[in-house]
């Protein structure tokens, strides 16, 4: 997933039950108006770029943005192994990142290099972590980043009915996996429901990375400070032409959730650190 790394440094994918209804009121006809020629005339939106703008607007992007640092705990889990236990904080877009473990360890993105502390924690696919739990967090304001592409799909199967989606690519060139993809599923009030995707950090050809895709499911939307914000996460083996399957493979809780000014130091390069790549 190394697509993300320059996403994030240039502005970081669940339940078997229903989604809880939102406090938004957010819908269909909030949708900005388009041409079925693709926009072409009078400035007027494709499509594509009228779906984006309806899904910033429902999940309060404007808003968001606004606020300098969003900060939250997360209980993490993936194929039965605790994956990250700690509170993550970030710029609200993305360009410095801090991830406290619970344990004392520390990784930090100051916009330029990725630092681990202590030098000698063990922390396997420290890179990874780094950018993908915040990049999932955040996937709802990252539609519109640079070399990011959104093409509008038809009705797509999820949970045993068919909901609006979109694909999401990145340019050739865009970080170091472009082959990366996700598909993306919204609701009525088109928020973000699911989305499915593939790893190719590492360097895992798109093919092979295809046959181990899995979704991210977005659950137990709650307001803060009026920005509805997905508290529960679930991960599942997923397809195109199935949508997700089996039983849940991952799950995360995000608690604690608050917006906060960024203060002097605080994505710093910790003590006893070093640099990652």
């Amino acid at each position: 997933m190394k697509a993300l790394i320059l996403l994030l440094s240039a502005t970081l994918i669940m339940s078997c039950g229903e989604t809880k209804k939102q406090e938004d009121n957010t819908t269909k006809e909030d949708m900005m108006p388009v041409e079925p020629n693709g926009g072409i005339g009078d400035g007027t939106p494709s499509l594509d770029q009228a779906f984006v703008s309806s899904v910033e607007k429902a999940h309060k992007k404007e808003a968001f943005l606004n606020k300098a640092v969003v900060s939250f705990d997360i209980d993490l889990n993936f194929n039965g192994k605790d994956a990250l236990d700690g509170t993550i904080s970030m710029l609200t877009n993305t360009s410095k990142i801090k991830i406290e473990h619970d344990n004392g360890s520390m990784l930090v993105f100051d916009n330029e290099n990725v630092y681990k502390s202590p030098k000698d924690a063990e922390m396997p696919r420290a890179r990874f972590s780094m950018f993908t739990w915040p990049y999932f967090f955040s996937l709802p304001y990252k539609l519109n980043d640079d070399g990011v592409n959104i093409e509008k799909q038809d009705m797509m199967p999820m949970e045993g009915e068919s909901l609006e989606a979109f694909k999401m690519t990145f340019d050739a060139g865009t970080g170091d996996a472009p082959d990366d993809w996700y598909y993306v599923y919204t609701n009525d009030k088109q928020q973000i429901v699911a989305a499915g995707y593939i790893v190719t950090f590492g360097g895992t050809p798109e093919e092979e990375a295809v046959k181990n895709a899995h979704a991210i499911v977005y659950n137990d939307y709650k307001m803060v400070d009026g920005i509805p914000v997905a508290t529960s996460w679930e991960f599942y083996n997923w397809s195109k032409e199935e949508g997700i399957t089996g039983e849940p493979i991952g799950d995360a809780t995000i608690t604690n959730l608050t917006f906060s000014e960024e203060k002097e130091g605080m994505f710093a390069a910790p003590e006893n650190s070093t640099i990652i790549d």
